[in-house]
């Protein structure tokens, strides 16, 4: 039986399928309109793709998803959890309540009810102070009167020593048997308030991403795949079951961006570049390091500062839907797209708006297999003196922002991939090389196919009280304990990445120590 893998990938304007083989190999690709409930146009992007493909359903071994759902519901404010919150840290961290720098409409969308409660640790993983245990089945009563959906719950330094969120998890637990608890120490990072601000995000998608679960699930079901595994890509670049995404979406929330890098080392083989992924609304612009992408720090989902892993970009809205705009005989281009509506109301298709896809193909640079889209009708209508300041402004918008991605001012790689990839010349200011491999187009939904799966872990240590090799190595087993969670093979998991980062802030020789560890999908 041939084993075939299919990946789904949500863009703003399309959603794209590919199977590939064992060999990674793409056996058939295709694209369709995404939809705002997002799920239709996977289904439909799927059946596409099983029909296109003649693919047979035995076959198929996995499907991975890259999904918008949660981005969607916290952007959006829809569908969204109320969440019990419950910060162990009193009275130290009294000054600042949580949720409280959050836009007020999400906050209200989220927050059912909040307590701060005594207890937490150093750095060191010693105790601040004992854990306030009435307090905590007093908080846990509110929350039972209120109706909140599930409790977020964050200690200080928990991600060094996670006893205090255990022991409140376990309390709440007999109160509120059946919601969802999340504890900080398995969502994010070394600040508090970051922290706590997506371990609250991530209460509040649970609902929302079970709900997408099962619709896909459900559809999966009626196109033959019953029995086909589920995995969902996560923000750095690899990949996790369905159950384990159900109780952490929040590491689902930008991989469709990290995707598109992963996606951009598998089709060129090159661990080391720039990538844009330039689709109808906005090209983003990462780095890969090692075939998996650069990480930020921090993140703002929906204008809420989080520290998640998730890649780091740049972020441009300039893509194949922008509208070009004239005024005092100056030219911008962006950041107003008409996104999905291009092949409606763009110049070459019979429309009236210019955007940069038909300041492109009037340049010559970019032909568009469609019998709906006249290239002459570009050259006609639009004035040679606007295509050509137009386009300078474009190309050059774009080397700005490669710039900005760049840690020294020698000349990178750069892949090209997205559907809005075509536009771009085969040279650009800063670049050693300017790559667009064969499959760009679904470089997207191709990193997702052949994603493996990771887990990742940041703790702090202080090596005045262990040693730094046991100090990574209980990291690493943490790591690898994560991965085997998220679905990959216990015999092929290893550690890909390990870095050391001095916290010369904090007393007894600290330390934070990252590790990453993936592995091959168990199926």
């Amino acid at each position: 039986m041939a084993k075939v893998r299919i990946g789904i990938d949500v863009g703003s304007t399309h959603t794209d399928s590919v199977a590939i083989n064992e060999r990674n190999e793409v056996i058939h690709a295709v694209k369709a309109r995404t939809t705002s409930d997002v799920t239709s146009g996977i289904i439909k992007s799927l059946r596409k793709l099983i029909i296109g493909g003649n693919l047979k359903t035995d076959d198929v071994v996995a499907v991975m998803f890259g999904t918008t759902h949660i981005l969607n519901a916290i952007v959006q404010r829809k569908g969204l959890s109320k969440v019990g919150v419950l910060r162990i840290g009193a009275p130290a961290t009294t000054a600042i309540e949580p949720m409280l720098d959050w836009p007020e409409d999400l906050r209200v969308a989220v927050e059912g009810a909040k307590y701060i409660v005594r207890g937490g640790h150093e750095y060191t993983g010693d105790e601040i102070a004992p854990l306030d245990e009435e307090e905590v089945r007093k908080a846990a009563m509110n929350f039972a009167e209120r109706g909140v959906d599930s409790v977020a719950i964050t200690g200080v330094f928990s991600i060094v020593n996670p006893e205090h969120e255990l022991r409140a998890s376990e309390i709440i637990r007999e109160l509120l048997p059946s919601i969802p608890i999340v504890m900080s120490h398995e969502i994010g990072s070394m600040g508090l308030l970051e922290r706590e601000n997506a371990t609250i995000l991530n209460a509040a998608s649970i609902g929302a991403m079970r709900k997408a679960i099962r619709s896909l699930r459900e559809s999966l079901n009626d196109l033959g795949l019953q029995d086909t595994p589920m995995f969902f890509a996560q923000n750095d670049g690899t990949t996790a079951r369905a159950d384990f995404i159900e109780k952490y979406p929040i590491f689902t929330v930008v991989a469709p961006i990290s995707n598109s890098l992963r996606g951009a080392y598998v089709l060129t083989g090159i661990k080391d570049a720039i990538v844009v992924d330039t689709g109808g609304t906005t090209s983003n612009i990462g780095v890969l390091t090692k075939g998996y992408p650069r990480e930020a720090l921090e993140i703002e989902i929906g204008g809420v500062r989080t520290n998640i892993r998730s890649p780091d970009i740049v972020a441009i809205g300039l893509a194949g839907g922008s509208i070009v705009k004239v005024s005092d005989g100056k030219v911008r281009v962006g950041p107003v797209s008409v996104g999905y509506k291009l092949i409606e109301e763009g110049i070459s298709w019979g429309g009236s708006t210019i955007t940069a896809t038909d300041i492109a193909i009037a340049k010559g640079v970019m032909k568009i297999d469609d019998p709906g889209c006249d290239p002459e009708r570009a050259k006609k209508l639009i004035p040679p003196e606007i295509v050509e300041k137009a386009y300078e402004y474009m190309v050059s918008k774009l080397e700005e922002s490669i710039d900005k991605v760049k840690t020294s001012p020698e000349p990178e790689t750069v892949i090209l991939v997205g559907g809005g990839s075509l536009m771009w010349p085969k040279r650009l200011r800063g670049a050693k090389e300017v790559i667009r491999p064969k499959y760009a187009q679904s470089a997207n939904a191709l990193g997702a196919a052949t994603a493996l799966v990771g887990g990742l872990v940041e703790k702090a240590f202080s090596y005045d009280h262990i040693k730094r090799e046991d100090a990574i190595k209980i990291a690493s087993e943490e790591a690898t304990r994560k991965a085997i969670m998220a679905g990959a093979d216990p015999t092929t998991v290893e550690i890909m990445e390990v870095e050391e980062i001095a916290l010369p802030y904090l007393p007894g020789n600290a330390v934070k120590i990252r590790v990453k560890a993936v592995g091959k999908l168990k199926l």
